[in-house]
């Protein structure tokens, strides 16, 4: 248990003692932040005195004379009732070993027992993927790490939307250019797909089978459909796996379309049916939702909004606590029908949540960039990848809350200096690799006890917050508060680099204290940098 959570439990359970009921989760802790005023400080007395009849600064100091513990050196209560707690250094220092100890397995939550279903990315396979699918990729996959570090069991989803009318354009635009190919202009449709990336892909359908489907069948028609939907999902597998995001289970619409499972959804829906105009709808406004929303269209075709339905009946039907989606914020009314139709069978409003994705922009040279000079359609996600590389599209893309808008500095991100934030970052990584290296004879003394000056503690205090920064952020689904946790993490180190000698053979038994603080930097760096799916080089 690290000292803020150990301060908390003491807390509540004084409370307790006192008449206030609450859970160390409600406690609230906070660095002091002044030195001189402790490590640590709590307004708990300030804001529970009142339900008690009783002066904040009276029951400050019964708290006070309650509070005991190995690691507090002493309290002292301030103002009209703040608590300030002054640890003893042991209680510090002894964090150094127990990282070193527990290696990237610190910070890591006891198992929760509870099951997490995360969909993200879900793109159909009718060409490349846009900075819209990176920044669902880096939020999905990182929400998921976290979740996985926190202790939850997490399922990465990608639903595969591998039928209806967009696969048939697809299709029949990979058949046009193909037979362009052999000379025989064919028209594209409005609706079809236009990108160079069917252009390439006819060509290796030429390469591969020659003229053989040149006769427009049913057979040609079927082929042209299932290579086309290889190659681009091919694509996204391989975009994906660059990138650093992999899934452990896909679920293909067509597989829900042919199991018979939306008739038996639908059949478990009647009571919530009606017919109007020869379409079904669905009574989704006795829910959440601001209107009705049809479900069978007046042709017996099924709308976008059934198989979706029965898709996430089918997720919750293996067991999950909690369906996430990770999804575009043009979304927003999407969420409200399908928690409806959920609740139509019995499931909790909260037993889906969605994580919405706001829009990116890139800058470059402070203009606003739309147009790839390569393509001149719109950025793909490869493109940008492969020109910034997949460390600072990561970090840069987890550093913005997924709610607010991403405006994408391309001149930063491939800057190498302390004004990038994940140059920065890396480098202190780097730093602390190079220094344990070039340590000769003195080795690290996880015991740490050299360790007293201002900057030594900081850090101490900052590697404390590590296992609590990791619960936050997995409850909250906020990858941007390990950026934060990152970036302070490596301006400490830099600070404490900056003022202090590590390496000194006249005094080994402080250098061998400092070269174990700067492993345990580099160790929880190191994880830090993973959460977000950043690699942590040894050199730079």
């Amino acid at each position: 248990m690290d000292n803020e959570t150990k301060l908390k439990y003491l807390l509540s359970e004084a409370g307790k003692s006192l008449g206030i009921s609450l859970s160390p989760e409600e406690v609230v802790i906070d660095h002091a932040r002044d030195k001189a005023h402790g490590d640590y400080a709590t307004n708990f007395a300030l804001k529970y005195a009142k339900p008690l009849g009783q002066n904040p600064r009276e029951l400050a100091q019964k708290l006070a004379g309650i509070l005991s513990d190995p690691i507090i050196e002493k309290i002292e209560i301030a103002g009209p009732g703040f608590i300030n707690f002054f640890l003893k250094k042991s209680s510090m220092t002894s964090l150094v070993g127990k990282i070193i100890e527990e290696g990237d397995k610190y910070g890591q939550g006891a198992d929760k027992g509870y099951s997490i279903n995360v969909e993200f990315v879900s793109a159909n396979p009718t060409g490349d993927l846009h900075l819209g699918h990176t920044r669902c990729a880096t939020v999905g996959d990182d929400v998921c790490r976290l979740y996985e570090k926190a202790g939850y069991q997490v399922t990465r989803e990608f639903y595969l939307n591998d039928c209806g009318n967009q696969i048939e354009h697809l299709g029949h635009s990979l058949r046009c250019r193909y037979h362009e190919l052999f000379g025989e202009p064919s028209e594209l449709y409005e609706d079809d797909y236009h990108g160079a990336d069917i252009i390439e892909i006819a060509k290796a359908v030429k390469e591969e089978y020659g003229d053989k489907y040149l006769k427009d069948d049913e057979e040609s028609h079927d082929f042209f459909i299932e290579y086309g939907k290889k190659a681009e999902l091919d694509k996204i597998w391989r975009d994906m796996d660059e990138f650093g995001v992999r899934f452990t289970k896909v679920t293909k619409e067509s597989e829900i379309r042919s199991s018979g499972v939306i008739e038996k959804t639908i059949a478990e829906l009647k009571d919530y049916t009606y017919v109007k105009d020869g379409a079904t709808y669905l009574r989704t406004s006795q829910f959440l939702d601001d209107k009705d929303r049809p479900i069978i269209k007046s042709n017996g075709l099924y709308t976008y909004f059934a198989p979706d339905i029965a898709y996430h009946c089918d997720k919750l039907s293996r067991g999950y606590d909690l369906l996430v989606d990770v999804l575009g914020s043009d979304h927003h009314g999407y969420i409200a029908r399908m928690k409806s139709a959920l609740m139509m069978k019995g499931y909790p409003e909260d037993k889906l949540e969605p994580e919405f994705v706001q829009v990116v922009r890139v800058f470059k040279d402070g203009e606003e960039v739309r147009m790839s000079k390569r393509t001149g359609k719109a950025i793909t996600h490869r493109e940008l990848v492969e020109e910034v590389g997949k460390d600072a599209v990561r970090y840069f893309f987890a550093d913005r809350a997924a709610s607010s808008h991403l405006d994408f500095n391309y001149n930063l991100a491939t800057e190498q200096s302390s004004s990038n934030p994940v140059y920065y970052a890396q480098y202190a990584h780097a730093r602390c690799c190079s220094i344990l290296q070039m340590a000769g004879s003195l080795k690290p003394n996880p015991a740490a006890e050299g360790l007293s000056n201002d900057y030594e503690m900081s850090i101490l205090k900052h590697l404390a917050d590590f296992p609590s920064m990791i619960e936050t952020a997995a409850k909250t689904r906020s990858p941007n508060r390990v950026t934060a946790y990152i970036h302070s993490l490596a301006e400490l180190f830099h600070e404490f680099y900056s003022h202090n000698r590590v390496l000194d053979e006249t005094n080994p038994g402080l250098s061998e204290s400092r070269l174990a603080l700067v492993d345990a930097v580099r160790i929880v760096l190191s994880s830090a940098l993973d959460l977000i799916g950043v690699s942590a080089p040894s050199k730079m």
